[in-house]
């Protein structure tokens, strides 16, 4: 990173890069148009992120002050976004001395602004008193207030967006339990942000005057119960209304076991998550309006950032946004680098294969799927879910193709509806039958080797509540008859040259 930055952007530090906020505030301050340097352990893992090739990146460990104070040179904002919670035992201690470390390296290397994300306390409670992970938060805070290095220490509660560990949890609680037993902390107040918001108060805080040195509460404009947020999450899921029964003896500890049984959150993170709950989060001031204003209709309502979280299986982003790592996605998105647990349930059955045939021969047979020429596979069982469709009063196999060889956007195929079509390349076709969920199957034709081609095939299915989940374990037993029979038979008929699927 040079010295100066001849286009006015500022030269940034990132700590925490492969983490969920890290990860997605390094796009955001690269299109603000500043410079950013990513300080990680192992820099290997931020090389499938869509902006790697766009940010500088230095090995180090923010324990260790050489490499913090060769990662600080020439820089004018310095992010910190690491917590040692994953740490196990003695977090704390690692924190306090991260932190103390990171201040006094910025201070040596001249940066002028420390940025921190960290979790908003209750007013009213000792910090003393606070769960270890909100205390440990509040403690960093301090220690990098009292650097000497202008501050901005940022809190913030429950942040909402796909791949946050606390809207995860929300998220598969309220997935898979219609009827639920619960902590009495469903009943605390909370006051959650969206990501997006979280996003905009970082950046914005990196051109604070020098003389600000202080705590931002930020929050959406909503405060409402745990209670509250699960039934706003089904209703804007489409997700019968709930039954939530609170129970006083469900102690912190019992809670994590219980959400890391429901959900695929590991314990070791739900436990300091439903810790923090116990306390009422709600924000006693909205400063940071005065140095990153607010526009019309922000900070977004807790609706409007619950939409914008599930806005990738609403509207159909199958493949072309959160599963591409070379596409982009809105900071609400999961990121192809999150966890394997973040991003909501979503089923996948991914077939491929080399086939000896042009890519032109391949296309031909998927695009004149369906209708007289059949799916490839199994017949009887692709007639027997269309009967089992209209018998509950779907649309079932019955209407066909509108062109025996042509496909278009919008046609009706049997149960399917033709979502995107890329000529020569993909078919995404969205579900059309009665399911407890939403399903899509892809299939795509690809360029091989020497001539040949790649065939690649994808069924996704969102479930809709338990019983979606229930189908697709019902159904997956078969799926390597019926999906794996159709990927391989569609890969024979290209070599064949023919496109019938009925034989």
């Amino acid at each position: 990173m040079d010295s100066k930055d001849d286009n006015g952007g500022l030269r940034c530090l990132v700590t925490g890069a492969t983490g969920y906020i890290g990860g997605r505030l390094v796009p955001e301050l690269l299109e603000a148009g500043h410079r950013v340097r990513c300080l990680a352990r192992t820099p290997e893992k931020l090389r499938d992120y869509p902006w790697a090739a766009e940010a500088e990146v230095a090995k180090g460990d923010v324990t260790d002050a050489e490499s913090v104070g060769a990662a600080m040179r020439d820089v004018d904002v310095a992010y910190y976004l690491v917590h040692a919670l994953a740490a196990g035992p003695g977090f704390e201690k690692t924190d306090r001395e991260a932190a103390r470390i990171f201040g006094e390296q910025a201070k040596a290397a001249g940066v002028r602004r420390i940025v921190y994300l960290g979790g908003l306390t209750p007013a009213d409670v000792p910090e003393h008193e606070l769960s270890p992970h909100l205390r440990s938060r509040a403690e960093v805070g301090n220690i990098l207030l009292h650097s000497g290095v202008p501050t901005t220490a940022l809190r913030a509660a429950v942040i909402i967006g796909s791949g946050s560990a606390s809207f995860e949890m929300l998220r598969y609680l309220t997935e898979r339990l219609p009827v639920m037993v619960t902590p009495s902390w469903v009943s605390t107040r909370i006051q959650p942000i969206a990501v997006r918001d979280v996003l905009r108060y970082l950046v914005g805080s990196a051109r604070m005057p020098s003389e600000v040195n202080r705590t931002f509460d930020i929050g959406g404009p909503d405060v409402m119960t745990y209670r509250d947020m699960m039934q706003k999450y089904a209703a804007v899921a489409g997700l019968p209304h709930r039954l939530i029964l609170p129970v006083p003896m469900l102690s912190p500890g019992l809670s994590s076991h219980w959400v890391g049984l429901v959900t695929p959150v590991p314990a070791s993170i739900a436990r300091p998550l439903a810790e923090s709950l116990r306390y009422e989060v709600v924000c006693h001031e909205h400063d940071i309006a005065d140095h990153v204003p607010d526009g019309p209709g922000r900070p977004f309502s807790f609706d409007t950032a619950l939409s914008l979280a599930l806005q990738r299986v609403r509207e159909a982003r199958v493949s072309t946004r959160w599963s591409s790592a070379s596409t982009p996605g809105i900071p609400s998105d999961p990121l192809p680098t999150d966890p394997d647990w973040a991003g909501g349930s979503l089923y996948t059955d991914v077939r491929e294969l080399d086939v000896d045939a042009p890519p032109d021969a391949l296309w031909r047979v998927v695009e004149g799927i369906g209708g007289d020429n059949g799916w490839y596979s199994f017949p009887l069982a692709w007639a027997v879910r269309g009967w089992l469709d209209r018998l509950v009063g779907g649309v079932g196999l019955r209407r066909g193709r509108r062109d025996a060889q042509r496909l278009r956007v919008g046609d009706s195929l049997d149960f399917w509806r033709v979502e995107e079509i890329e000529p020569g390349r993909l078919l995404r076709l969205r579900a059309e039958m009665r399911l407890p969920g939403l399903a899509w199957l892809e299939m795509y034709a690809e360029e091989g080797k020497d001539g040949r081609s790649r065939y690649r095939q994808r069924a996704v299915f969102h479930p809709s509540g338990l019983l979606g989940h229930a189908y697709w374990l019902g159904v997956s037993p078969f799926h390597a008859l019926v999906f794996g029979g159709m990927a391989r038979n569609i890969a024979q008929a290209a070599v064949r040259g023919t496109a019938g699927g009925r034989r």
